[in-house]
């Protein structure tokens, strides 16, 4: 019996070929120069940038404390009970994507992606050294020679060294960000610090320098995710076929009236593509939306003297209805749709949803945990003695005195480890330290005959905001 023969692995995956795309100037061109612009600058600047929360707290605007588990925003303070703001800060980051996508296609992933982002300065930085695609080409075919072994090496350098800054900052969010800097360099900081920023050099260094668009291909998910929610009134980057086709030159157009659509099969859309994808061939899992095609054909266009928008941004509906004769339909009502709308509105309730819950959150909490083991004390005039541990948290940035009371269980008092037992009384007055929660032991003692029952702990701050909590829980006593 013959064995099968083995499968080629040229049948089952493609070759890679490096991309070299050419510079192109016009309108989403400068805009992809000023999203990277801006979101460069903030990832950079932002733990740089101080906020004055006073003596007690840090002055860093944005601080990830996971030491004393806190996270700072300007003047927003969130704790590890109020996780549910940074819940909801990712669930709108999830619709806000999901928005972005069924109104104007993978505009994310070609404008704001950390990997488009990190992608799009290593290749201007190839243009640095190299020159433009022509040139690159010719170097990447020459032989290794000295010079080709210089401009190597630097522009490699300049890549870990933007690379050494990504992760460098990264850290910086999450400690004084110049006390750390200063440590880092002085040998000083936590053997994390330094791991951390290994890994991300080393990622950053080979996913931006080297892999590129293989990373948005192949290895990113969103693509098919987003796949599944664009439909035939999403904006997207779009072939205008039955404009273009057939291909021919502008001298067989010339020779030949009527023979040939608009495009001249130029390559300039292929060429200007960071992903290397021909945009003719409808849409595909490798384009990214970021519209460097529509730049350059309408350029060629505008050469040739031929309408702009062979390559443009259309929807599949309105490409259908063009091909019939019709008119473009606004892009103001192809964005206003039920779908986009829906989307627009969950976000928008979702975010004055956590403004509300923002403005309106107490600075002041309370829980309380009774003893199990044991769960009273009888004591020896037959009263009888609960333990618990309370926690009085005091999130402003400033020490508070705050009043603990008793509300029910009558003629009960309590004391506390710091107030002796002489000092009982219904209610206690503690100085809880800024941005803090304080553990305190308290003792309740209700009178012979107490009975088993449900009581409250409140929680009051003694200054102009007077703001309280409170917290139930069980009295225990003997026969239960």
């Amino acid at each position: 019996m013959n064995s099968p023969e083995p499968i080629q692995s040229s049948e089952l995956y493609e070759k890679h070929s490096v991309v070299h795309n050419k510079r192109i100037d016009g309108p989403f061109r400068r805009f992809k120069w000023a999203i990277m612009a801006i979101t460069l600058t903030i990832y950079y600047v932002t733990p740089w940038l101080r906020w004055d929360r006073g003596p007690y707290a840090p002055d860093q605007a944005v601080l990830v404390d996971l030491a004393n588990r806190r996270f700072y925003m300007f003047g927003i303070e969130i704790w590890p009970h109020e996780f549910y703001f940074v819940a909801g800060l990712l669930i709108m980051a999830g619709i806000g994507l999901f928005l972005v996508t069924s109104a104007v296609g993978r505009a994310w992933c070609g404008y704001a992606c950390p990997q488009t982002v990190w992608t799009d300065l290593f290749q201007h930085i190839d243009r640095l050294f190299d020159g433009d695609r022509n040139a690159r080409i010719r170097l990447d075919k020459a032989p290794w020679t000295w010079s080709k072994v210089f401009r190597r090496g630097a522009k490699w350098s300049v890549y870990l060294l933007i690379a050494f800054l990504t992760g460098g900052a990264w850290i910086l969010y999450f400690a004084d960000a110049p006390t750390l800097f200063r440590q880092f360099f002085a040998g000083e900081a936590a053997p994390v610090a330094y791991g951390t920023v290994a890994i991300l050099t080393a990622t950053t260094f080979a996913l931006g320098g080297f892999l590129r668009e293989q990373v948005c291909i192949y290895m990113c998910p969103w693509p098919r995710i987003q796949t599944a929610m664009l439909d035939e009134k999403s904006l997207i980057v779009t072939y205008k076929d039955w404009r273009g086709e057939p291909r021919g030159s502008v001298k067989k157009a010339q020779k030949n009236p009527g023979e040939f659509g608009d495009c001249i099969d130029c390559m300039q859309c292929v060429q200007v593509c960071p992903t290397g994808i021909d945009i003719r061939e409808g849409p595909q899992i490798g384009c990214i939306t970021c519209a460097l095609c529509i730049d350059a054909c309408d350029k060629v266009m505008k050469d040739i003297g031929r309408p702009r928008g062979l390559i443009d941004y259309a929807t599949l509906d309105d490409c259908e209805h063009e091909a019939a004769g019709g008119e473009p339909k606004p892009v103001i009502k192809t964005l206003l749709r039920p779908r986009t709308l829906v989307y627009l509105g969950v976000w928008s309730s979702i975010g004055l949803a956590l403004l509300f819950a923002l403005g309106v959150r107490s600075h002041t909490d309370l829980t309380v945990s009774p003893d199990r083991n044991p769960p009273f004390m009888l004591m020896s005039d037959g009263s009888v003695r609960n333990a618990y541990t309370l926690k009085l948290r005091n999130m402003e940035s400033r020490p508070r005195e705050m009043e603990v009371a008793l509300v029910g269980l009558e003629d009960a008092v309590f004391w506390t480890d710091s107030i002796g037992r002489s000092d009982a009384a219904r209610s206690q007055t503690i100085e809880v330290p800024a941005d803090a929660t304080q553990p305190v032991r308290a003792y309740v003692l209700a009178p012979q005959g107490t009975e088993g029952q449900t009581f409250a702990f409140t929680l009051t701050s003694l200054d102009e905001q007077g703001e309280s909590d409170r917290a139930e829980t069980l009295f225990t006593a003997a026969g239960e």
